[in-house]
């Protein structure tokens, strides 16, 4: 549905993005991950043809964004991260107006826009003017003008910045409820947002496509944060020494020493790390109890996408570094 091939964007000498790939199949939601100034937006303008690429292609339903820059956009809906709002007229006459201007013909129109308003639950705020609509009304608002020609691919940009909680939620089941009849690109700098929305993560740092897989696939790869977190009183070297023989544990870290110590109850902060697939639990518990050793709390530990974003980084910015 979506193709990008070594796309590249240059502003005089400065690069915003460089050789970037990705592909989104139809029905799928591909978060698109990265910090602030990472590129994610001039990629999305790029492929929405709101700006030329440097180099490189993109195409919507095999149509090429540059060279048949009309059926692209007929094709896409898209969510700029301030949302385009005429604020001055009511959600109805707005989104009739955007519904004339993407081609809908004046028969369906009214059809088109009461079926946007349901979708993103918009049916009390009609004819309500926008310039008084809350900052989470807006920003469906501004889905809904993305949407109202139905449009097999939607882009999104930022869609739930400076929401509140509440708000940020409504907006993210609108968009999981969008998926399957519409590919969409979700980009965003929050981490739950992606894990809670997506099929697909890409990953960008500073121009560049640093990992794209599953949530679970890129987590699943960052064994160094999988293992178990105990709370332990004791011997501490014992301890270590008894562990050290569970097999599937791989490292014992053990905090500073004298941070961590109580002087009177003698407790110790230990994390094991081990294979994300096996369960240990159970063995680690039971060889502490039976040794008459004390153990006050124990609790798995996963990796979590933050974990994996924040180590692609660290990763992207050594190589850079050692160049």
């Amino acid at each position: 549905m979506i193709e990008v091939e070594r796309l590249s964007k240059t502003y005089g000498p400065t690069t915003a993005i460089q050789d970037v790939n990705f592909a989104v199949k139809t029905g799928e939601i591909l978060g698109f991950l990265g910090p602030n100034g990472a590129g994610k937006t001039t990629t999305m303008r790029i492929i929405s043809g709101y700006i030329p690429a440097t180099s490189g292609t993109a195409k919507i339903s095999g149509y090429d964004v540059h060279e048949q820059s009309m059926e692209v956009r007929r094709r896409i809906g898209y969510l700029p991260e301030n949302p385009p709002l005429y604020s001055d007229i009511t959600v109805e006459e707005f989104l009739m107006f955007v519904a004339s201007i993407k081609g809908i013909p004046s028969g369906e129109r009214l059809s088109r826009v009461k079926w946007a308003t349901e979708r993103c639950q918009l049916e009390d705020k009609r004819k309500v003017l926008i310039r008084k609509l809350s900052k989470g009304y807006r920003q469906r608002v501004g889905i809904a003008q993305a949407i109202v020609h139905d449009p097999p691919a939607i882009i999104l940009d930022e869609p739930t910045v400076g929401l509140d909680p509440k708000q940020i939620i409504e907006v993210r089941n609108l968009i999981k409820s969008l998926a399957g009849e519409h590919t969409i690109i979700l980009s965003t700098h929050i981490l739950p947002e992606v894990s809670m929305t997506c099929d697909r993560v890409a990953i960008i740092n500073k121009g560049k496509i640093v990992a794209i897989d599953t949530p679970d696939n890129l987590m699943s790869q960052l064994t160094e944060s999988s293992g178990y977190e105990l709370e332990v009183s004791g011997d501490i070297y014992r301890i270590k020494s008894l562990l050290e023989k569970i097999q599937g544990v791989s490292k014992i870290t053990i905090q500073d020493k004298e941070s961590l110590k109580d002087d009177q109850l003698n407790r110790y902060l230990v994390h094991l790390t081990a294979n994300l697939n096996i369960e240990l639990g159970r063995d680690i518990a039971a060889l502490i109890v039976n040794q008459g050793l004390n153990l006050y709390e124990m609790r798995r530990t996963r990796p979590t996408l933050e974990d994996v974003f924040l180590n692609l980084l660290t990763e992207e910015s050594e190589v850079v570094n050692d160049q």
